[in-house]
């Protein structure tokens, strides 16, 4: 392993899907917060259809399938990661209504109009936030919302090895005032856009990957692109733990004019 921390884009896509099937979130949150978005969505029946994009192994779909009726598609395009999430529907008796689909962002299978709800936490960074707000309006219903949450910076100015990081990891990250903005440039109107609490990052993100990546070391033991990439997420662990009054995850919520 060298001592240079390498940029999260010269990794393997299969390793990183290989490692965060292991772990039980793939990005930070938690059911409270989920739950707190979701209180902003008024219009929900049996006949409503939802989905989730960038699913992941469905965590944050599986509570959202236990506290709203109707059909939930949860997309995402790493089938390790669908078959976990089917799985996991199934051991919670969902099967019949929240199913899990390979699929990309940029190319969903939907009709135009047809979603009640479209929710993606921590994923629209891959498709991008202005443009993933844009492109993806014209799937739902008037009426109907997106709920989403972003890496945002809380301030106008940060610290240069913070600011570094960020615009190698994903230049597309922005402050809140100005996501708001974008959120109502693509047609919502802005309902609401909370700060994650630092526990979605922490306790619930962090803390339960000390073991695992313990254990994916051990299960490929002198593996270097395997270490570089433990060492990557354990930098950006310390930076949070630096820096987290600089920035952070905010969910925004829109409802399409």
């Amino acid at each position: 392993m060298s001592n240079e921390i390498k940029s999260i884009h010269e990794f393997d896509v299969n390793l990183i899907c290989e490692y965060y099937s292991s772990v039980e979130r793939q990005g930070p949150g938690s059911t409270e917060v989920t739950l707190k978005a979701l209180s902003f969505i008024d219009t929900l029946s049996e006949e409503s259809h939802i989905t989730d994009l960038g699913c992941g192994t469905g965590g944050q779909t599986m509570v959202l399938a236990q506290h709203t009726p109707g059909k939930i598609t949860g997309i995402d395009v790493f089938p390790t990661f669908i078959d976990l999430f089917n799985s996991n529907a199934e051991k919670l008796n969902f099967q019949q209504r929240v199913k899990g689909m390979v699929g990309s962002m940029d190319d969903l299978p939907f009709q135009d109009e047809e979603l009640d709800l479209i929710w993606s936490e921590g994923a629209i960074y891959n498709i991008g936030f202005e443009r993933g707000l844009r492109e993806w309006r014209r799937y739902l219903k008037p009426g109907g919302y997106i709920a989403v949450s972003e890496a945002s910076w809380f301030t106008d100015e940060r610290p240069a090895e913070i600011e570094k990081f960020w615009m190698d990891a994903y230049p597309g990250i922005d402050t809140i005032p100005n996501q708001v903005k974008q959120l109502q440039k693509a047609g919502y109107i802005p309902v609401a856009a909370f700060i994650l609490p630092e526990n979605c990052w922490t306790e619930h993100f962090y803390v339960p990957q000390v073991p695992a990546q313990e254990v994916f070391l051990k299960e490929h033991a002198g593996n270097e692109a395997v270490e570089d990439f433990i060492a990557n997420l354990r930098h950006e662990s310390q930076l949070y733990d630096k820096y987290k009054a600089f920035y952070g995850y905010v969910f925004y919520i829109g409802k399409k004019i």
